[in-house]
C-alpha cells in the first residue's frame, strides 16, 4: 500500500565554504536588507529572484552552522586533551615528589654511615684486624668494616640513580605544565573564535527567518517547492545491500515533514546532518556530526552506486548532505521554513558519497 508523506513548517539552512563566511557575515545583511518587499512582489520574476537570492544566503548560513558545529566539536576534544596533559602534570608532580623523597632517604643513610665512620669505624681494616684482643674479635671487625664499606657503595649509587630519577621527573613536570599552559592559552582562543562565530551566525540566522516568516501564502509555497520534493514515496520499497542503511533510510523517512532548527538532531526537529545523525543513531550507529566531517569519513560511493543509507554530499565544500532512499531520490532538511522533505538525487550539485 503507497504511504503518502505529508510536509509540514520547517526551517532549514544550506553551506558554503568557511572561506567565504568572514565577508559573507556582512554581505548577506546588506543582501537581505536590499531585497523587495516580499508583499509587494507581484512579477513571477521578481519572485524567483527572490528565492534564488534567499537560496544563496541561506546556504551561507548552513555553511556557517556547519562550521560552528565544527569548532563546538574541535573545542570538546582540545578542553579533554587539556584534562589529559593536567593528570600528566600530576602524575609527574607525583613522581617528583617521590624522587625528592628517595633522595632525602638516601642521602640520610650516606649521613649515617659518615657519622659512624667519624666515631671511629673508620680505621684502616688491617690495624683494626691487628689490634682486635682475639681471633673472633678480629673476624667481627673485618666483617663489619667489609659491611660498612658496602653500605657505602650502595647508598652512593643509591643516591646517583635518585638524584638522575628526581631530575628527569623535575624535567617532565616542567614539559607537561608548559604544554598544559599553551593548551589553556589555545582553548581560551578557540573559545574566543567560537563565541565571534555564533554571534554572526545568530545575526544571519534572524535575518533569513524575518524573510521567509514574511513570506506570503503563495510565496511560502513556491519557497517549499523549489527543489521539487516528491509527496508520494512508499517507504516499505526501500530495499538494498547494506540493511543498516536500509533501517537508517526508512527511519529517516519517518521525520519527513518536521521542521528544521540550525544545530538540531532530533526527535522534533532537525539540521541537514542532525537528521543523518539521529537516523543512524536509531540503528545504534554514530556517524560523525557536521556535513564536511560525513563526507570525509565512511567508505567513498561512485554516484551510480548509490544504495540507501548512503549520505549524499551537495554544494563545495560538502556544506549540505542528505540520504539517499533509493528510485534517484534523497531524503533532507532543506531551508529555513522547509519542512524535511523527499528530493530527486540531482536537485542540487552533487559532490560525493559516503557510506556508514
Amino acid at each position: 500500500m503507497l504511504c503518502v508523506l505529508r510536509l509540514r513548517g520547517c526551517s532549514i539552512v544550506r553551506n558554503r565554504q568557511s572561506l567565504r563566511l568572514a565577508l559573507a557575515a556582512c554581505a548577506s545583511v546588506v543582501l537581505l536588507g536590499a531585497l523587495p518587499v516580499p508583499g509587494a512582489l507581484g512579477d513571477p520574476q521578481d519572485l524567483d529572484a527572490l528565492i534564488a537570492t534567499m537560496a544563496e544566503v541561506s546556504r551561507e548560513a548552513e555553511a556557517q552552522a556547519e562550521q560552528v558545529k565544527h569548532l563546538e566539536e574541535d573545542l570538546g576534544k582540545k578542553e579533554q586533551e587539556l584534562a589529559d596533559y593536567q593528570r600528566q602534570v600530576d602524575e609527574a608532580t607525583r613522581a617528583a615528589d617521590e624522587a625528592r623523597a628517595n633522595v632525602e632517604r638516601t642521602q640520610a643513610e650516606i649521613d649515617r654511615i659518615a657519622l659512624a665512620k667519624y666515631r671511629g669505624a673508620n680505621v684502616d681494616p688491617i690495624t683494626s684486624v691487628a689490634a682486635a684482643s682475639s681471633p673472633q674479635s678480629a673476624i667481627d671487625r673485618s666483617a663489619y668494616l667489609q659491611a660498612l664499606a658496602r653500605r657505602t657503595e650502595n647508598a652512593s649509587k643509591e643516591l646517583e640513580v635518585a638524584a638522575a630519577e628526581a631530575a628527569a621527573a623535575h624535567n617532565r613536570v616542567t614539559r607537561a605544565k608548559a604544554e598544559a599552559e599553551f593548551q589553556v592559552a589555545n582553548l581560551k582562543k578557540e573559545r574566543e573564535t567560537l563565541d565571534e562565530k555564533r554571534a554572526e551566525l545568530e545575526q544571519r540566522t534572524n535575518e533569513i527567518r524575518s524573510r521567509v516568516d514574511a513570506l506570503e501564502e503563495e510565496q511560502r509555497r513556491r519557497w517549499e517547492n523549489k527543489n521539487g520534493p516528491t509527496f508520494d514515496f512508499d517507504p516499505a520499497l526501500i530495499d538494498g545491500e547494506n540493511p543498516g542503511g536500509v533501517e537508517a533510510a526508512r527511519t529517516a523517512l519517518t521525520k519527513v515533514g518536521s521542521p528544521y532548527s540550525w544545530g538540531a538532531t532530533g526527535p522534533d526537529s532537525f539540521d541537514c546532518s542532525g537528521l543523518m545523525v539521529w537516523a543512524y543513531r536509531q540503528q545504534g550507529k554514530n556517524i560523525p556530526r557536521t556535513s564536511q566531517a560525513q563526507m570525509g569519513g565512511g567508505i567513498p560511493i561512485p554516484k551510480d552506486k548509490l544504495q540507501p543509507g548512503d549520505l549524499v554530499g551537495y554544494y563545495p565544500g560538502a556544506t549540505h548532505v542528505g540520504m539517499y532512499i533509493g528510485d534517484g531520490k534523497v531524503v533532507h532538511a532543506a531551508d529555513y521554513g522547509i519542512p524535511v522533505q523527499v528530493v530527486g538525487l540531482d536537485a542540487m550539485p552533487f559532490v560525493g558519497a559516503r557510506r556508514y
